[in-house]
C-alpha cells in the first residue's frame, strides 16, 4: 500500500516561486561589477529569471545542456541560475581563479553551450573561447553602456538581451532527479572532476542547510554569502536563502576587509559565511580601525580548518557566534556544522573552544563514519582517526564521465579523502587530508592541529605544516610561516609557544619563514606546491 499524498516534485525554481509569492518585497542587494550598489526583490528576480529561461529557450538551449557562468556573487548571477534550471538546462559554475587552460579544459569536458560572464573575466574568455568548440553564445553580465569591445562572435550584453523577453513564460515540467547544476572539484590531484547536482538534491540540501542545527537562517535574517557561487553553490545559500525568504546581500568581486565591513554595517547583515582567509582580513580591518559588528549574529567558517584564535576573537571581542563547518563539492557541499548540543552546553572558555575547533556533527540527510584502510569502522572515542566516509541524498554517487570510481563503494559510501575522528556525541574533527598527514616513525601527525596552534601566535599571519623527508623518522613536520607586518617572531619563539600544547614528538623540527603561502583556486593551502618548494629541504637534526 502506498501513501495518498500528492506527487509534488522538488524542483529548484519552486524555491524562487515561494520567495516571490511569500516574501515578494524582500531585497537582494548586490555590489555590481560596474561599481554601484544594485537593489532588486524576490518578486522582480523571479520575473527576470523567467526572462532568462524564455530567451535561453528561444535561442535553442534546453534540457540537459550546460550553461556556464564565470561570475561573482550578484543578483544577476543568481537569476541566471534559476533561469537555466527552469528550462531543464544545467548551470555550470566556473572558477575564475583557475588558470585559463584549466577553465578551457573544464568547459570542453562539460561541453558548455552558452556562457554568462562578468566584465572582470572577459580577458579570460578572450583567451579561451576559440578553444571551446561547444560554445555557441556569450552573454556579458552588463548593459550596453558598459559593454567592452570584443572580436568574439555571438556576444551580447545581458541587459539588452534580457529586454527582448516578452513575458508569460512558464517553467518547464521536469523530473526532480534531472540534473540542475554542475561544479568541478579543484583538481589538486589530477584533472578536476565534475559533480552533477539534481533538482531534488539541491532542494533537500537547502532544507538541510537552513535547519536550526545547521545554519539556522530565516526570513528575519540578512544573509551575506561571501563564499562564491563557484565554490560548491555558495554552500547552498543561493537556494536556502530564497527558501526561507531571507534578504540577500551579494558582495560582487570585492572581498577585502574594508569592503566586507561596509556591507555588513550598511545592510545590517546578521548572517554570513566564508573561508578563514576572508575573516582574517576582516578582523585585521576591525583591529586597525577600532570598528565593531553591532548587527552580525552568526558567521559560518569552512573551506579549511578555522583557527581557534579566529573563533575566540569573533566571539569574545565582537560577540559573534562562530559555526565551524565542513563539506565538499561532492556533498552539495555541507557535511557537518559545529552547533552546540545539550551535552556540551555547560562548557566554558577553552573547553568550549576545543569543541568549536571540531567540524561538528552531521545534520539529518548526512550519514558519516570513520574506517581503517580495510573498511573496518573505527570507535567513536574522539581520538581514533581514520578515513572519513559519507553518504546521503545530496552526496554524489559518481563523477561526471565516470572518473574517480574508486572513491565510491557498493554500499553508496563516498571516501572523502579526509582523515578524521568522531566522538561519542557524533562530533567530527578533521585531522588531515589523507595525502597530507605526516607519517613519522610509524605514527600519524595532524598538520591541521599544528597549523591552528601556530596561527594562534600573535605575530603569525598564516601558517602551514608539511611533512619533509627525514632519514630516521621517514617524515618530520616543517612549519611554514608568514609573519604579520612589522613583526619578527623567531623559530624559538614559535616552538616555545607551541610547546606543551601538543605531544612533544609532534612539534615541528624546524620553521621556515616565507612572504606568502600558495593557495588553491578554492582558497585552501596548496600543500602540493609547498612540498615541491621545500623538496630539497634538510632538517638541521637530520645527520
Amino acid at each position: 500500500m502506498q501513501g495518498l499524498m500528492q506527487n509534488w516534485p522538488l524542483l529548484c525554481h519552486k524555491l524562487l516561486d515561494y520567495a516571490a509569492e511569500n516574501h515578494t518585497g524582500r531585497e537582494i542587494v548586490s555590489r555590481s561589477v560596474e561599481g554601484p550598489i544594485v537593489r532588486t526583490t524576490y518578486g522582480q528576480m523571479r520575473q527576470r529569471a523567467l526572462g532568462v529561461a524564455e530567451l535561453l529557450d528561444r535561442d535553442g538551449f534546453g534540457e540537459g545542456q550546460r550553461i556556464a557562468t564565470l561570475a561573482w556573487n550578484t543578483g544577476r548571477h543568481l537569476e541566471v541560475w534559476y533561469g537555466a534550471m527552469g528550462i531543464g538546462a544545467i548551470y555550470h559554475t566556473l572558477n575564475p581563479r583557475l588558470f585559463p587552460e584549466q577553465i578551457a579544459w573544464i568547459m570542453n569536458h562539460a561541453e558548455d553551450q552558452a556562457l554568462f560572464v562578468d566584465l572582470t573575466f572577459m580577458p579570460i574568455v578572450e583567451k579561451i573561447a576559440s578553444s571551446v568548440k561547444s560554445l555557441k553564445k556569450i552573454i556579458v553580465l552588463t548593459d550596453s553602456a558598459h559593454m567592452p569591445e570584443t572580436k568574439l562572435a555571438n556576444v551580447v550584453a545581458y541587459e539588452d538581451w534580457l529586454a527582448e523577453a516578452r513575458g508569460g513564460f512558464i517553467w518547464r515540467n521536469l523530473d526532480e532527479n534531472a540534473a540542475a547544476g554542475m561544479c568541478y572539484t579543484s583538481g589538486t590531484t589530477g584533472n578536476p572532476k565534475g559533480v552533477v547536482y539534481s533538482h531534488r538534491s539541491n532542494v533537500l540540501h537547502a532544507m538541510i542547510a537552513a535547519m536550526p542545527n545547521a545554519m539556522g537562517i530565516s526570513c528575519r535574517d540578512v544573509v551575506l554569502p561571501v563564499v562564491p557561487m563557484f565554490h560548491a553553490n555558495a554552500w547552498g545559500l543561493g537556494q536556502s536563502g530564497p527558501m526561507v525568504g531571507a534578504k540577500l546581500v551579494m558582495p560582487g568581486g570585492k572581498m577585502d576587509g574594508a569592503s566586507m565591513y561596509e556591507l555588513l554595517d550598511t545592510e545590517k547583515v546578521t548572517f554570513t559565511a566564508a573561508v578563514p582567509t576572508v575573516w582574517l582580513m576582516l578582523l585585521q580591518h576591525l583591529e586597525e580601525t577600532g570598528k565593531k559588528l553591532p548587527y552580525l549574529k552568526k558567521v559560518v567558517i569552512g573551506g579549511s580548518a578555522c583557527p581557534r584564535a579566529v573563533t575566540k576573537k569573533f566571539e569574545e571581542v565582537y560577540g559573534v557566534e562562530v559555526i565551524h563547518a565542513w563539506g565538499m563539492t561532492e556533498m552539495s557541499p555541507l557535511g557537518s556544522l559545529c552547533t552546540i548540543k545539550p551535552e556540551y552546553l555547560d562548557l566554558k572558555g577553552e573547553e568550549l573552544l576545543a569543541v568549536k575547533d571540531k567540524q561538528g556533527f552531521a545534520p539529518f540527510g548526512v550519514e558519516m563514519k570513520v574506517t581503517d584502510d580495510e573498511n573496518v569502522e573505527r570507535p567513536r572515542d574522539g581520538k581514533t582517526f581514520g578515513r572519513l566516509k559519507v553518504r546521503g541524498p545530496a552526496v554524489a554517487r559518481a563523477y561526471y564521465g565516470g572518473a574517480g570510481q574508486d572513491q565510491f563503494d557498493e554500499e553508496g559510501w563516498f571516501d572523502t579523502g579526509d582523515v578524521a575522528h568522531l566522538d561519542q556525541y557524533g562530533y567530527m574533527q578533521i585531522t588531515d587530508r589523507a595525502k597530507d598527514v605526516i607519517k613519522s616513525g610509524g605514527e600519524w601527525i595532524s598538520t591541521i592541529d599544528l597549523e591552528n596552534l601556530a596561527v594562534g601566535h600573535p605575530d603569525v599571519a598564516e601558517a602551514a605544516v608539511i611533512g619533509v623527508h627525514h632519514s630516521r623518522w621517514d617524515e618530520r613536520p616543517l612549519l611554514v610561516v608568514v609573519r604579520k607586518p612589522g613583526k619578527e617572531p623567531t623559530k624559538e619563539d614559535l616552538l616555545a609557544f607551541m610547546d606543551g600544547k601538543v605531544a612533544k614528538w609532534w612539534l615541528p623540527d624546524d620553521v621556515a619563514f616565507v612572504d606568502e603561502i600558495p593557495h588553491t583556486a578554492t582558497g585552501k593551502i596548496q600543500k602540493i606546491t609547498l612540498r615541491e618548494q621545500f623538496k630539497d629541504f634538510r632538517f638541521p637534526n637530520d645527520v
